[in-house]
């Protein structure tokens, strides 16, 4: 994934994923239940992709890769900035994707989680 439409198709896919503009005109969020997991700054070249991420694994990814560094004007520690050049490889970046957007989704409420599975709020009881 290294193009604009690659990114948005791809986040289009997951459960619940909404593109938004909270920012300005250059800033893609991708957010799910309301939060955000994954901006994407469309005026940088090569593209840059933030995405949440597990502390741990930040850093081990942050020590493995030079194009992934701490996430640029977030929290340092639950978000890596990718820098989409071509070098990443996709199945990485599209993994990374999905890791972000399934943290945000363990983070909503069981009636949130639910809708996104197509289940009723009063069908959470029985989860």
């Amino acid at each position: 994934m290294q193009t604009v439409a690659e990114v948005r198709q791809r986040c289009q896919s997951l459960p619940g994923s909404q593109e938004t503009f909270p920012f300005d005109a250059h800033t893609l969020v991708m957010k799910v239940g309301g939060k955000m997991y994954a901006l994407l700054a469309l005026n940088s070249d090569p593209l840059s992709l933030s995405l949440k991420c597990d502390p741990e694994r930040a850093e081990a990814l942050r020590a493995a890769f030079e194009q992934i560094t701490p996430g640029y004007h977030l929290s340092k520690r639950h978000w890596n900035t990718l820098r989409l050049d071509g070098t990443l490889p996709a199945e990485l970046v599209t993994e990374l994707l999905v890791h972000s957007h399934a943290l945000v989704v363990a983070s909503l409420t069981r009636a949130q989680r639910a809708a996104l599975n197509g289940r009723q709020a009063a069908d959470v009881t029985t989860l």
